[in-house]
């Protein structure tokens, strides 16, 4: 993808540490609607609640969705999660326990034109974000970092 707003630099030699997953109803974020709450919780703390762009939250919480369950259903489980706000957008930041790099990570968005009920995740994260890095963390696993534009 083209760099957007919300990308920077980020070298597999010197990862952005994350934290472990972040707060939710019952205290830390295990689920995608616990990390769609924390993500519209960010929102309206900051006054950004959809505004003029409404579409623009959905999109930013299918993202959110989207990520944190691919981590859970095929990253061997989440362990971490951020969101941090800026001007633009969101930058999300999704750490699972897996190695392994998806096969459409850096794809072209393209849906799939198969009869498959799944393999729809990954196209609509590149639709909808302006950057996606994926870079391995020290002793295992992967953070995949996305910006989602909220104008």
């Amino acid at each position: 993808m083209t760099p957007g707003p919300g990308d920077r630099a980020m070298s597999p030699a010197n990862p952005t540490p994350l934290a472990g997953p972040g707060p939710g109803a019952s205290g830390a974020i295990t689920s995608a609607a616990d990390a769609r709450d924390h993500v519209r919780m960010l929102l309206r703390a900051h006054g950004r609640t959809g505004g003029a762009n409404p579409d623009a939250v959905i999109d930013l919480l299918l993202v959110v969705s989207e990520l944190v369950t691919n981590a859970i259903r095929h990253g061997e489980g989440l362990a971490g999660f951020d969101a941090v706000l800026t001007d633009e957008g969101v930058r999300l930041a999704v750490r699972d326990h897996s190695d392994t790099v998806p096969d459409q990570a850096y794809g072209t968005g393209e849906i799939p034109h198969t009869d498959r009920t799944s393999g729809y995740g990954w196209p609509l994260i590149i639709r909808l974000s302006d950057a996606v890095t994926v870079e391995p963390c020290p002793g295992g696993g992967k953070t995949i970092r996305v910006f989602v534009p909220l104008g």
